[in-house]
C-alpha cells in the first residue's frame, strides 16, 4: 500500500484488477474503490453490524477514480469514456420497513461517517467532457473549492467546477497522453506528467501560466559531461537530444535537437564555453553555450556511427571513434578540417581519453587492446598494450603518468604511461554484480553477465577511481591499495530487472517466472496493446523480442570541485554530493509571495527578509528596488546574515549593478562584506562559485579602468589648472607681459 497528501489510499492488487480508494472527509471511516468491472464500492474502514459493500453501477467503462465531496454528501465517479456521476443520497422510503432499517443503525452511533456508510445513493446527475476521439487516462479532485481535474489521452486537460459541471478552461499541453495529475494543497496550482515523452508541468490556472515545464531524456541517457566550472552537466540520450542540466537547481536549461540518432558521448572543451557531442548518426558536433547555437558539425569521409569522443585540453582538436570502420578521425574546432584518420584497432572502438598534458591520445578497442597515440609528434609513435578481454573505458589520471582501463571480464587494469607497463589490477567481478534478472537460469553470484564496468572516471586528486558497470551498483576504488572504499546502490526500483538480490518464489508458476510472461494484450489502452516492435528492435538485450528494463550506469564523472559526481542511468540523472547546498528544490515560490507583500515588507524596514523575497520572485526591478533601499550602515549585518542559497544571486547581482550604476562605492561596500562574511565558504567552493568570480572580476576591473581613466584625465586637468594659474599670476606682476601674451 502507498499513501500520499492528495489521493488518500492506493491499492495495488497482484491481478489484473487495479482499485484506486479515496477515504472520506469525514473521520476517516469509509473509502471508496474503482475497478475495471466498471463499478465502485463503498468499504468502511472498521466493521459495522449489518453494513454490506455498496455498489455503485451504471459506467459503460472502467471506472478511474471516484471522490467524496468535502461535506461528504456528493460522491463524484468517473469513468475512462468520459462520463461523470454524482451520486447522492436517495429520498427515504415511506414504508417501516426501511425506515427502521436505514434509521436504527445511525442512531447507535454519533458519526457521520457511519452515516455515509448507510446513505442509499442514487445517480443524481450523468455528465459527459464531450471530448471526441478521447479517453480519460487520469484525474483528481480538490475538495475544497469542488475542482475535478481531467488529463486526456490526446494531451487535453480540463478543468470543472462541480457540481454544476462547468467547464473553467481546456487545454492542450503535450504531444502524448497525460499519464498522471496532481493538484496542490491550495489548489492554486497543478501538475501534469506526460511518460512517453517525460514531461512535467506544473500549471497556474487562474492566471493560466507555466510555472514550471520540464522534459528529460524519454529513453535512456546514455552518456555525461561537467562543465569545467562543475556548475552544469551535459547528458545525451537515446532519443538524439543533448540537454544541459543545473547541479544546483536540477533544472534542464537548454536542449539541442540537431543530432537524428543516439548520443554515444559528450564532452566539454577545457577552454571556452563549447560542448562537443558524438552520435550514431554519423556525426560530431559543436555547440556554442553563449548563444546557444550548432556552429561546426564534423562528418567522415564515409559514414560510420562514431561511439565515443575526446577533446584536446586546449580544445583546437576533436576526436571520434567508430564502430563500422575501426578508425579514429580528428578534426579542427576552428576550421572544421579533417585532419588525420588513425587506423590500427581490429576491433570497434568503445573509448577515448586525451591526456592532461595534451600530447598523447588513449584508445581502447573491442581487439582487446589500448593504443597511445601521439599524435602532434613528428614521429606519430604508436604504443599498444595488449588485456586479456575487450576494453570497454579508458581514463586518464589527472597529471598523465597513468591510465586505468575496464575490461569485458571484470578487470581494471592500470598501465604506467611513461614505461609503458603494467603497474596494478583490480578485480571488480564480485564487486560490480548487481541483482538477479527475472529469466535468470542462476543467482545472480554465479552468473558472468553484466559484471564489468562500462565507465571510470579519476577523482581530482587521483587518489580513487569511480567505476560504473550495467548493474545497479556504482563503485569508489583507492587506486594505491587496490581496495574497495564505497559501494553506490543507484537504484530501488523494483520493477526494474536486476534489482533484486533473489527471485521471489511465490512468482513462481508452472508456467514458470511471471515476470516473464507478456501481459501486454491485458493493457486498458488498444494502442498500448499493439506491438508493432520488430525482433531485436526494443531497448535492451537484442536478442530478445520483449525485455524488463534493467538498472544499469551507463556513465559516471567526478566533478571538477571534487565535492560531487554523477551518473546517467535508468533512473535518470544522478547527482551525489558531500555540500548539503545541493538540493532540488523547484518549488521556492508560493502563493503568498508577490510583489505588494514584498513592498509591505520593504515598507516596514525587513530589508533581509525583502531581499530573499525579491531573489525568490526573481524580477530585476524589483531586486534593484530593495537593494538600493537598504541604509549604507545595515550593509555590513546583512551580508553576515544573507542565507548561503542566496549568495551566488547576491554576487552576481552586485557585479551586474557595479557595471551599470553609479553607485560605486556602495556596491563595493556590498562586495566587500559578502567576501569577508562568507570567504572560507566561498574559498571551499570555488569551483562551484567560479563563474560568479569572474563576473566580479570583471565587474570590479571595470570600474578600476574607469577610476584610472578619470583620475588620469583629473590629474591632467588639475596640471593645466594649476599651470594657467603660474601664468595668471605672472600677468599679474608684469602688465606688459600681459599685452603679450593678449595679443599673441
Amino acid at each position: 500500500m502507498k499513501f500520499s497528501a492528495s489521493s488518500g489510499l492506493q491499492i495495488h492488487c497482484t491481478s489484473n484488477i487495479i482499485l484506486k480508494a479515496r477515504y472520506a472527509h469525514h473521520s476517516h471511516r469509509c473509502f471508496l474503490t474503482t475497478s475495471r468491472d466498471m463499478t465502485a464500492r463503498l468499504f468502511t474502514l472498521d466493521p459495522l453490524e449489518g453494513f454490506r459493500p455498496k455498489t455503485f453501477a451504471g459506467h459503460r467503462d472502467l471506472v478511474l477514480n471516484a471522490f467524496f465531496s468535502e461535506d461528504g454528501k456528493t460522491i463524484y465517479t468517473v469513468s475512462r469514456d468520459g462520463a461523470v456521476f454524482t451520486w447522492r443520497a436517495k429520498p427515504r422510503e415511506s414504508t417501516s420497513d426501511s425506515d427502521s432499517e436505514s434509521d436504527e443503525p445511525i442512531a447507535s452511533t454519533s458519526q457521520l461517517g457511519n452515516e455515509i456508510a448507510h446513505t442509499r445513493w442514487g445517480v443524481h446527475k450523468r455528465n459527459y467532457f464531450g471530448q471526441h476521439g478521447t479517453k480519460v487516462v487520469c484525474s483528481t479532485f480538490h475538495r475544497p473549492s469542488n475542482l475535478l481535474v481531467v488529463g486526456f489521452s490526446t494531451g487535453v486537460f480540463g478543468l470543472w467546477e462541480m457540481p454544476e459541471f462547468s467547464n473553467v478552461h481546456t487545454l492542450s499541453i503535450s504531444q502524448e497522453k497525460i499519464s498522471s495529475v496532481a493538484i496542490s494543497p491550495s489548489g492554486e496550482w497543478l501538475a501534469f506528467g506526460a511518460r512517453k515523452l517525460g514531461q512535467l508541468l506544473v500549471w497556474e490556472w487562474q492566471s493560466e501560466s507555466y510555472i514550471l515545464k520540464q522534459q528529460g531524456h524519454y529513453f535512456d541517457m546514455n552518456t555525461l559531461a561537467y562543465a569545467p566550472d562543475g556548475q552544469n552537466i551535459a547528458t545525451g540520450g537515446d532519443d538524439g537530444k543533448v540537454k544541459i542540466w543545473n547541479t544546483t537547481s536540477g533544472f534542464c536549461f537548454v536542449t539541442f535537437t540537431e543530432h537524428s540518432a543516439a548520443i554515444s558521448a559528450v564532452e566539454f572543451a577545457k577552454q571556452g564555453q563549447v560542448l562537443f557531442s558524438a552520435s550514431l548518426d554519423g556525426t560530431v558536433r559543436a555547440f556554442d553555450l553563449i548563444r546557444y547555437r550548432n556552429f561546426r558539425t564534423f562528418t567522415s569521409p564515409t559514414p560510420v556511427q562514431f561511439s565515443c569522443l575526446a577533446v584536446d585540453p586546449s580544445g583546437e582538436v576533436v576526436a571520434a571513434g567508430s564502430t563500422d570502420s575501426f578508425e579514429i578521425f580528428l578534426w579542427s574546432v576552428q576550421t572544421g578540417k579533417l585532419l588525420d584518420v588513425l587506423a590500427g584497432h581490429e576491433g570497434p572502438v568503445s573509448s577515448l581519453a586525451f591526456s592532461p598534458t595534451g600530447n598523447q591520445l588513449a584508445s581502447g578497442s573491442w581487439d582487446k587492446s589500448i593504443r597511445l597515440w601521439n599524435v602532434f609528434g613528428r614521429s606519430r609513435a604508436v604504443e599498444p598494450f595488449q588485456l586479456n578481454a575487450d576494453v570497454l573505458s579508458v581514463a586518464f589520471r589527472p597529471d598523465g603518468k597513468e591510465i586505468a582501463a575496464s575490461t569485458l571480464d571484470g578487470q581494471v587494469t592500470f598501465f604506467d604511461v611513461a614505461l609503458g607497463k603494467q603497474t596494478n589490477v583490480i578485480e571488480g567481478r564480485k564487486d560490480v554484480s548487481g541483482g538477479r534478472k527475472a529469466d535468470d537460469r542462476m543467482a545472480a553470484s554465479n552468473n558472468s553477465s553484466g559484471k564489468s564496468y562500462n565507465s571510470l572516471a579519476y577523482t581530482a586528486d587521483g587518489q580513487c577511481l569511480l567505476a560504473g558497470g550495467n548493474s545497479k551498483y556504482v563503485v569508489i576504488y583507492d587506486v594505491r591499495d587496490s581496495v574497495m572504499v564505497k559501494k553506490f546502490q543507484i537504484s530501488q526500483n523494483l520493477s526494474l530487472d536486476g534489482t533484486e538480490e533473489f527471485l521471489d518464489s511465490r512468482r513462481m508458476t508452472e508456467a514458470g517466472n511471471l515476470d516473464l510472461i507478456d501481459d501486454r494484450g491485458e493493457e486498458s489502452d488498444l494502442e498500448d496493446r499493439l506491438d508493432h516492435t520488430l525482433p531485436g528492435a526494443t531497448r535492451g538485450d537484442m536478442s530478445k523480442r520483449r525485455y524488463r528494463q534493467e538498472a544499469r550506469t551507463k556513465c559516471v564523472r567526478f566533478s571538477p570541485t571534487g565535492r560531487a559526481w554523477a551518473a546517467a542511468s535508468t533512473e535518470g540523472l544522478l547527482i551525489y554530493s558531500i555540500d548539503d547546498t545541493l538540493h532540488f528544490d523547484p518549488f521556492d515560490l508560493d502563493i503568498d509571495l508577490t510583489p505588494q507583500s514584498l513592498l509591505s515588507v520593504l515598507a516596514g524596514h525587513e530589508y533581509l527578509k525583502a531581499l530573499v523575497m525579491a531573489f525568490r520572485l526573481n524580477e530585476k526591478s524589483l531586486i534593484q528596488k530593495v537593494y538600493e533601499s537598504i541604509p549604507r550602515p545595515d550593509i555590513k549585518l546583512l551580508a553576515r546574515q544573507l542565507p548561503v542559497t542566496y549568495l551566488a544571486q547576491m554576487l552576481r547581482f552586485v557585479s551586474e549593478h557595479l557595471e551599470k550604476s553609479p553607485h560605486l562605492e556602495f556596491d563595493l561596500t556590498w562586495a566587500n562584506n559578502l567576501l569577508a562574511a562568507h570567504g572560507r565558504f566561498l574559498r571551499d567552493r570555488s569551483g562551484e562559485y567560479a563563474s560568479v568570480f569572474r563576473i566580479l572580476q570583471k565587474g570590479l576591473m571595470d570600474s578600476e579602468q574607469s577610476i584610472s581613466k578619470i583620475c588620469d584625465e583629473n590629474g591632467s586637468m588639475l596640471s593645466y589648472l594649476l599651470d594657467q594659474s603660474k601664468v595668471k599670476s605672472g600677468e599679474d606682476e608684469d602688465g606688459d607681459a600681459t599685452m603679450v601674451v593678449d595679443v599673441a
